[in-house]
C-alpha cells in the first residue's frame, strides 16, 4: 500500500520534492502539496484501491502525510470489509 500511494503521490501530487526523500511522516502540505493536488491524489487513491473516501475523511488530516494516507485508506477497507 505504502509503494501505490508514493506512486500516486509521485505522478498526481506535483511536490517540489522527490517522493523518495519523504519519512511517512513528513507533512505532504509543508512538503508542497496543493489542496488541488490533494484531490487529484484522492481521486487516484479511490481508483487504486476500489474505495471512495466518505465526507468525514474529506480533510486536510487524512492526507497530512503517507502514513496518515495508508491509515485512512486502511481505515476504509476495513470498514467495508465489515460492511
Amino acid at each position: 500500500m505504502n509503494q501505490t500511494i508514493r506512486e500516486l503521490l509521485g505522478r498526481l501530487g506535483g511536490l517540489p520534492v522527490a517522493v523518495t526523500e519523504l519519512e511517512d511522516s513528513a507533512d505532504l502540505y509543508a512538503a508542497g502539496l496543493s489542496s488541488f493536488a490533494s484531490v487529484q491524489l484522492m481521486l487516484g487513491i479511490e481508483e487504486a484501491f476500489d474505495i471512495e473516501f466518505p465526507d468525514n475523511l474529506l480533510n486536510r488530516k487524512s492526507f497530512a502525510s503517507i502514513a496518515a494516507i495508508e491509515e485512512t485508506v486502511s481505515m476504509i477497507l476495513k470498514a467495508r470489509e465489515v460492511a
